[in-house]
């Protein structure tokens, strides 16, 4: 493929683009070498109005509004989609509505010619659509082919990436899948961000803990296994083991997603295997260069008190994984903490990722 670099840069546009995760994109997109932010849209309550008075007193973020975006008009989702397919390549989606509704408005972007890259769960459990941790399961692309066939689509298409709560320690197992992981019971706590509040809009969380993220538990358990599927005959087959128990807590921090993991293996590995794995993971598109990509995907600490959410939740930028305490454990065989940044690997900053792929993969033109 021609260097994109050589070329004008793509532009895209951000759906929900006055929300948390709206902002990320914005704030990760500015200068990057590929993309470049054309279209901001939100709800009609911000539609018409300069981008940063839209966002004025609710921009949450401790950098500044990148100032070409911060003067761009914002376009109404829906009754502006004309104009903005004009404008761009693709979008990104950061939509905070019910999920009939962003559906319905994402299938409407694909059909005439958009690729989106989701960050909602709306579409993660539609059968052809797939949901994407390009390190761990960049061939799920295939289903882009399906997708489009399915419907009749020529350009558009539609990509998720998975649950914040699971990109910590999916990526950990992933390493060790060569020693078929049986049995997983997780513990994870939870960043205000993960929620689209600050302390400022939440101020119940401050010196607090509460032990419940409303649906958070059952993706958790249930989004790995289609992860992990294979594509046989056209269909994706969720995978079946491990099986993994789930519990998700909210915790006051700003940012940062921290995993405890108990885990049993069909063959109980040593120690300096599952260090080794870590170490010496082959990611699967590393030779791709993509801009958003880690050097580093996992990256394992020696140090007991590691991963820390403060200290190592921006590992390469906020797209790498911290991995640390790996020890035995009693009930089943090892247990390990991983950590992840929730907004950045685990929303914005991985749609990005899987956004370069699919440019890199010619399913972006």
């Amino acid at each position: 493929m021609t260097n994109i670099l050589n070329q004008q840069k793509i532009p895209i546009g951000i759906l929900g683009a006055t929300g948390v995760v709206g902002q990320r994109f914005i704030s990760l997109l500015e200068n990057h070498p590929w993309f470049e932010t054309k279209c901001v849209a939100a709800s009609s309550r911000s539609a018409g109005k300069i981008y940063k008075d839209a966002v004025k007193n609710r921009w949450v973020l401790s950098s500044k509004i990148p100032e070409l975006v911060s003067k761009l008009r914002v376009f109404e989702v829906e009754s502006d989609r004309q104009k903005i397919a004009n404008s761009v390549k693709f979008v990104f989606s950061a939509l905070n509505l019910g999920k009939d509704e962003i559906r319905k408005i994402e299938n409407t972007y694909a059909s005439m010619g958009i690729p989106v890259i989701s960050n909602n769960s709306a579409h993660r459990w539609t059968e052809d659509v797939p949901m994407i941790i390009p390190e761990i399961n960049p061939q799920h692309v295939e289903l882009i082919d399906i997708q489009r066939k399915n419907r009749n689509w020529k350009g558009g298409f539609i990509t998720v990436k998975p649950n914040c709560s699971i990109q910590s320690y999916i990526p950990v197992i992933e390493a060790w899948k060569k020693y078929y992981p049986e049995k997983i019971i997780v513990s994870t706590y939870q960043a205000l961000s993960g929620a689209g509040k600050t302390f400022t809009n939440w101020p119940e969380m401050k010196d607090n803990v509460i032990p419940l993220i409303p649906g958070e538990e059952k993706k958790s358990e249930d989004e790995p296994m289609k992860i992990w599927g294979k594509i046989i005959n056209g269909k994706l087959q969720l995978a079946t083991i491990p099986k993994i128990s789930a519990t998700c807590i909210r915790v006051p921090v700003t940012d940062g997603h921290l995993a405890s993991v108990s885990i049993e293996f069909k063959t109980k590995p040593k120690k300096e295997d599952l260090i080794d794995a870590i170490v010496n993971f082959e990611n699967p598109i590393q030779n791709l260069n993509l801009p958003f990509s880690p050097k580093i995907f996992l990256q394992y600490f020696e140090e007991e008190n590691r991963p820390q959410t403060l200290l190592d939740r921006n590992l390469e930028n906020g797209m790498g994984i911290g991995v640390g305490r790996i020890r035995e454990d009693p009930v089943l065989q090892w247990k390990f903490v991983a950590l992840s940044h929730n907004t950045i690997r685990g929303a914005a900053g991985g749609a990005i990722l899987m956004a370069e792929m699919l440019v890199k993969k010619g399913y972006i033109k």
